[in-house]
């Protein structure tokens, strides 16, 4: 099954693998340390390109297309290896070593370029506008959101549908939808708050 945003200028591509493996989540967390690594580097990456980016918009009130690429791009690899491990746990097929998106692989991200953004708005939504988005995702995604890490509720969903996956061999339904809702919105307050849109993000799961 797949859950994908179309209204919102941010969407995120979720397909469920199935069957899923049983028991390969146990050690995800340690196939994933490659990712994890260059991750923490892209993402002090994706800081200094952020800042250069407001001075940019709050001057031009345009992002310069080949940093918003990287940005949404370290944005997309992020959720893929969320996806393939404790985000989602959707997938087995291990992700792509990409900033681009990959066809094939069952989790994708994409921000769809804005040609004008507001020169003020940019002082401000990005922790005043978003402070109520941000106490909701600090709730669903714990103390580090977008890096796979924490306790936050999305976690505890993936591992308690995990732990029924060892014992029955199926990921629960109605556990996914909720788990890609909450990454849905997630990732459109993370492209808000990185300055991507002036369109102020839904409080809702859905599409």
């Amino acid at each position: 099954m797949s859950q994908e945003q179309e209204t919102y200028p941010v969407s995120i591509r979720g397909e469920l693998t199935e069957p899923p493996s049983n028991a390969l989540w146990l050690v995800k967390w340690l196939l994933a340390i490659p990712h994890f690594i260059i991750l923490a580097f892209l993402w002090i990456a994706f800081c200094v390109v952020w800042v250069i980016a407001l001075f940019a918009i709050l001057f031009t009130g345009k992002y310069p297309r080949d940093l918003f690429d990287f940005n949404v791009g370290v944005l997309r690899w992020s959720w893929r290896v969320g996806f393939y491990t404790y985000q989602a746990n959707g997938t087995d097929k291990y992700p792509p070593f990409t900033l681009k998106s990959v066809d094939d692989y069952p989790a994708d991200l994409e921000v769809v370029y804005p040609e004008k953004l507001s020169q003020g708005l940019v002082l401000i939504k990005w922790w005043l506008l978003a402070i109520p988005h941000l106490i909701v995702v600090g709730i669903f995604m714990g103390g580090s959101a977008w890096t796979g890490e924490g306790a936050g509720l999305v976690a505890i969903l993936v591992i308690i549908a995990a732990v029924a996956l060892l014992f029955t061999g199926k990921y629960h339904q109605d556990i996914f939808k909720l788990v890609m809702g909450m990454n849905r919105w997630t990732y459109r307050v993370a492209a808000y708050v990185a300055l991507m849109t002036d369109e102020y993000p839904p409080f809702r799961l859905g599409d």
